[in-house]
């Protein structure tokens, strides 16, 4: 049996990057969706190049990086400016995280954790090996939206809306973890998870 890929994602705001650090913490191997994107548009890279195209000069900080908060700004308000953001950065993405996931399967790994915004949305739960989904009530992801980032309640509101709503995330999860919990719940439900999984579990390949 070939390296197992468990997807992890949520809601914005809805805990997911805490569970990764937990997943981290009882030994998982973890690529990070959004690390990766802050990668390949990177100071000097072609991927930041694209988004200049596409956007503007104005995209950029006077170090020549890319200004993500206004990029940010940009496309959660504007649905078509979203897409053709997703266009450049989602193809590097996956080119890359590829990369990384055959390095692990060389390396006879059994299984690697992807953490991403988008897996149910762009479909990609379908070819994984499991889902953990992270969940929270719409109230909470709207309040830490606004703490963590500075925005007004509206805002925060319309980065909710461009993502699938947590409830059909959730109805196709393997392992759904409650991310408005508190803290010692949480990891006990991501330990039980982690536990299943490395038994096996949730889903095995089809014998021959």
């Amino acid at each position: 049996m070939g390296i197992r890929v468990i997807g992890l994602t949520g809601g914005i705001a809805s805990g997911k990057s805490t569970v990764a650090r937990m997943l981290v913490a009882l030994g998982a191997t973890v690529i990070d969706a959004d690390e990766v994107a802050h990668e390949v548009t990177a100071a000097g890279s072609p991927g930041l190049a694209a988004v200049v195209a596409a956007f503007g000069a104005e995209m950029l900080t006077p170090a020549g990086e890319l200004d993500r908060p206004r990029l940010g700004a940009l496309v959660f308000a504007d649905e078509g400016a979203r897409r053709r953001l997703n266009a450049i950065v989602h193809p590097r993405v996956a080119q890359e995280v590829n990369r990384r996931v055959a390095t692990l399967r060389a390396q006879a790994l059994p299984q690697v954790v992807y953490e991403a915004p988008l897996l149910v949305e762009n479909g990609l739960h379908r070819t994984l090996d499991g889902l953990i989904v992270v969940h929270a009530p719409e109230e909470v992801q709207v309040r830490r939206v606004m703490q963590r980032d500075g925005l007004t309640e509206e805002q925060a509101r319309l980065r909710l809306a461009a993502q699938l709503p947590l409830a059909a995330k959730v109805a196709v999860a393997d392992y759904r973890i409650d991310g408005a919990a508190s803290l010692d719940e949480t990891r006990a439900q991501v330990a039980a998870a982690w536990r299943d999984i490395l038994g096996g579990g949730p889903r095995q390949e089809d014998p021959p």
